[in-house]
């Protein structure tokens, strides 16, 4: 059972993380779109959502592994992607929560990168996470 709840849980961070970086990047490459409030608040809500599901994901993938925290092979390589993503994913949000959807006219360049460089982390958790369904 705990398999399949991860495997449905784990799709809405990476889903939501990903849009939170193409509406963050959008807002601070295009400063000027007549959009950009929309773009911001779309990110706000989506990186908060995205951070908020990680929740449920984590503990079920603790809850399957019984609680190991690196373990090998495949699962190792998961968590070595997953676990800074958690990190990464989670003080994004806090940040983003602390200056609000409307606060922030443009991201700052190094909250867009950490959020970029968690979408890419988030990915590749599920790559490997995939992997050990699915076996090479």
């Amino acid at each position: 059972m705990w398999p399949r709840i991860h495997g449905a849980a784990v799709h809405f961070p990476i889903a939501l993380v990903l849009l939170a970086f193409a509406f963050e990047a959008a807002g601070y490459l295009f400063p000027r779109l007549a959009g950009r409030l929309g773009l911001g608040a779309a990110g706000f809500w989506a990186m908060l959502a995205g951070a908020a599901g990680t929740v449920p994901a984590v503990v079920s993938g603790l809850v399957m592994t019984r609680g190991t925290v690196l373990g090998h092979d495949a699962l190792r390589r998961h968590h070595l992607f997953a676990w800074p993503a958690f990190a990464l994913i989670m003080g994004a949000a806090a940040w983003r929560l602390l200056h609000g959807a409307s606060q922030v006219d443009r991201p700052p360049l190094g909250y867009v990168l950490a959020v970029g460089v968690a979408a890419v982390l988030v990915s590749a958790a599920g790559y490997w996470g995939g992997e050990l369904i699915i076996g090479p």
